[in-house]
């Protein structure tokens, strides 16, 4: 199982971020501005962010593995297409429809996890899926980046695609079937002989009804709530930061050429170690505090980058990025322990239906902002943003309970 996650985590997010680093010479090619260029992300983490939800109901429907399997072996054989992309509105069609495919791991992964597991081991199985899904991350960053001198945007994305092909098919052929839940074991036997009974339409309907009831439960613990706003804000501020990087280390005054700049990613990996670490975070400090522990680490990070000194500059993306993935796999277990029954995957989806919504939109902002004004309106940006998430999850006061007469 652990395999299998790993290897569906460096597919799914390898081929989401490949463009990344190589938005720069997307502009140059296609005579775009910044903003424009992050397109090629952002529709994708925004498509993502659309379908995911319905693809986590439909995950309750017909299994956790079926939509795993179809995610990672549609999203491999779109990203073989890319590089064959004739024009710029060609590329972001596809990458449309890749961030609909993609959507089908992410959005069901940890509730897949907490069947497997139960809820007290989900804090420390999350962080690692987490650390694997930033190895992917990583990894289809520094492919495209170091190959993107000598093969082009082209084959650099042909390159990620390759990659995320085989770890598919590593997938599709170690993934074990998803248990039934607890609910669905005791009911199954009576469930199966009242819709015998029943017509097809009104069992199918009745499912559905029970599906987003589930939808309702997941959106009215303030618990939740408040991990889906970290996840909106904290994700938008930090690939806000991530587009931004490449056209920041390759101009002026830094000047870096491209396979250089694109060094900078290999702060995933102290990401990777920060997730993975996450459950004993919380078995310290508890889940509020390494939250806000995490949090404040990314608003430091960020401001370590605003001098124009490259070593400050890379210490800088170093924590925060650090901060940001120990946030990610607190909030992500926290939501996922906390999901009511019957909504295990509606909060899961709900969850990364922000995370993928904060991706899509703030990173589309973020690089406007750094287009039009610079990085250092981008970091105050990112750390008003940041500093509304840690408001977010902080404990809010008790109204007065009137005591019974």
């Amino acid at each position: 199982m652990s395999l299998a996650m790993a290897a569906a985590g460096v597919c799914s997010f390898a081929l989401l971020y490949a463009p990344q680093p190589l938005l720069p010479q997307l502009a140059a090619e296609f005579g775009l501005d910044p903003g424009r260029a992050s397109l090629a992300v952002s529709v994708a983490t925004g498509a993502l962010a659309i379908a995911v939800l319905p693809v986590a109901v439909l995950s309750e429907l017909v299994g956790r593995r079926p939509i795993i399997v179809a995610s990672v072996l549609a999203s491999a054989a779109l990203g073989l297409a890319l590089p064959f992309a004739p024009s710029f509105e060609t590329l972001l069609a596809l990458r449309v429809l890749q961030g609909i495919a993609i959507a089908g791991f992410p959005g069901v992964a940890a509730a897949y996890l907490v069947e497997q597991l139960g809820r007290t081991g989900v804090a420390a199985a999350v962080g690692m899926m987490i650390a694997g899904n930033t190895i992917g991350g990583m990894a289809g960053r520094l492919a495209s980046g170091f190959t993107t001198d000598w093969l082009g945007w082209h084959g650099a994305l042909a390159a990620v695609a390759l990659l995320a092909l085989l770890c598919a098919l590593l997938t599709v052929f170690t993934l074990p079937p998803g248990p039934r839940s607890r609910r669905e074991q005791g009911s199954f036997t009576t469930a199966k002989r009242e819709q015998s009974s029943l017509a097809p339409r009104e069992a199918g309907s009745g499912r559905l009804r029970s599906v987003f009831a589930g939808i309702g439960l997941a959106l009215r613990k303030p618990v939740l709530l408040a991990q889906y706003a970290v996840a909106l804000l904290a994700m938008g501020s930090f690939v806000a930061l991530y587009n931004a990087a490449g056209f920041r280390l390759t101009g002026e005054p830094l000047g870096l050429r491209p396979a250089v700049a694109s060094l900078v990613f290999l702060a995933y990996a102290l990401g990777s170690v920060s997730s993975a670490t996450a459950g004993r975070l919380v078995g310290r400090l508890g889940r509020r505090r390494a939250l806000l522990l995490g949090l404040s680490t990314t608003i430091a990070g960020t401001l370590l980058t605003l001098p124009d000194s490259l070593p400050l500059v890379i210490a800088g993306f170093l924590l925060l990025t650090a901060g940001f993935f120990a946030a990610h796999a607190v909030a992500n277990g926290w939501a996922a322990a906390e999901a009511p029954d019957g909504a295990r995957g509606q909060a899961g989806g709900l969850y990364t239906l922000a995370y993928y919504l904060g991706s899509s939109v703030g990173g589309t902002l973020g690089s406007v902002v750094y287009g039009h004004a610079g990085w250092g309106w981008l970091v105050a940006v990112v750390t008003t943003w940041l500093a509304l998430a840690m408001l977010s999850c902080l404990p809010r006061p008790r109204a007065a309970r009137s005591r019974p007469g």
